[in-house]
């Protein structure tokens, strides 16, 4: 790449990454929640604890410190106002009445912190360990005390100690009969990042890394084939969320054998033109790339130690905003099932665009590659 080429394309990723940040920030609502989408039918008035948690990592990393904190207390604020329920559903599974799926806590709530009125599929447990991390993290990075978030730390844990075992829905809301290693690598990290930070008593401390010790070991054993992580305990086949067990979860070292072998199959078998498919076989919108998992792989690889790859991947992303600079959920530049597409354009509309996860993991990237610096951001950061 020439000088000249090379400078506009910082300059293309710097654009991007104002608007990026200006978009998190403007449509994040008065009570804290980031939306996933604004516009997208299925997504409108929905926010999700684990697209949301990636997102206030972002805004985090990209010193919107404020608005981070905004959203955890917004997360803060759902877990204790269900704190009866969690304390039913603990006391239930010990008593070995596990509650059934439609009875455990939702995957998304409304802006106003209210459980959904529409059907949905929405026994995750991955955004309640993810919550966890990306709270610890931002602390953290910024120097800020946690005790305001004590108790709903201390509620969310309860509940997924109770509950991590469980077969429950993936990042996609699908499969809800296994248990996923990406949903366990939420999990763990959650637990990781409580126990270091000491955010609850000593012994519920002592508890979690117990059981992390457990999620890590089942991980190791059964979330593993061929040498690389699997998309669900069992099975062979890899999911494009396994890169966020690499990085940023840091649950796998990505230097690893494993890491590196899941970085290499994933690529392989996911990645095409430097775009990176959900997983082989998905028919959502015809099953195209999504810029969001380009840029978890683009992590994974700058953990491991591959720059190159990682700046590729970055720029691959970023060419997949629209005129508008707004990133979309996945593009149809190569479709697993392009007979498929048709269908959901019918039922649900164009593809979610902007998806503020997509903007989110972008950032993340080129802060972490030190592509996006503070002169692309400086506009309105509330320190």
């Amino acid at each position: 790449m020439t000088d000249t080429a090379a400078s506009d394309a910082d300059s293309a990723i710097g654009r991007l990454a104002a608007h990026s940040i200006a978009l998190i920030t403007d449509l994040q609502t008065p009570e804290g929640a980031y939306p996933a989408s604004p516009t997208f039918s299925a997504y409108v008035g929905y926010s999700w604890l684990r697209d949301g948690a990636f997102i206030a990592d972002a805004a985090s990393a990209a010193g919107r410190i404020d608005s981070a904190s905004r959203f955890f207390a917004w997360c803060a604020d759902v877990i204790a106002r269900r704190a009866d329920k969690i304390r039913w559903i603990v006391a239930e599974t010990q008593a070995g009445r596990t509650p059934a799926a439609e009875h455990m806590l939702p995957a998304r709530f409304t802006f106003a912190g209210e459980d959904g009125t529409d059907e949905w599929w929405d026994f995750q447990l991955d955004g309640y360990g993810t919550w966890l991390w990306a709270l610890v993290q931002h602390l953290d990075r910024h120097g800020l005390d946690g005790d305001a978030y004590r108790e709903a730390v201390a509620l969310t844990i309860e509940y997924l100690l109770a509950s991590w075992e469980r077969p429950c829905y993936d990042w996609w809301e699908e499969h809800a009969q296994h248990v996923h290693v990406s949903t366990l690598a939420c999990i763990v990290a959650g637990f990781d990042a409580v126990a270091r930070v000491r955010l609850v008593d000593e012994g519920l401390t002592e508890r979690v890394r117990a059981e992390s010790i457990a999620i890590r070991r089942l991980i190791g054993g059964r979330g593993i084939s061929d040498g690389h992580l699997i998309k669900w305990l069992g099975s062979t086949a890899v999911d494009g969320s396994l890169a966020a067990a690499i990085a940023p979860l840091g649950v796998t070292d990505a230097r690893s054998d494993v890491g590196r072998r899941t970085i290499d199959v994933l690529e392989s078998h996911l990645t095409v033109d430097g775009g990176t498919h959900r997983y082989l076989g998905d028919t959502f919108y015809g099953g195209g790339q999504w810029p969001l998992l380009t840029c978890f792989l683009g992590l994974a690889h700058l953990a491991a130690g591959d720059r190159d790859r990682a700046e590729e991947l970055l720029d691959w992303a970023a060419g997949t905003a629209n005129a508008a600079l707004d990133l979309p959920e996945q593009v149809a530049g190569h479709l697993i099932a392009p007979g498929m597409r048709q269908e959901w354009i019918d039922r649900w509309g164009t593809v979610a665009t902007p998806l503020l996860w997509s903007h989110a993991m972008f950032l993340r990237l080129g802060l972490a590659l030190g592509r996006i610096d503070e002169a692309d951001l400086t506009d309105g950061v509330d320190r």
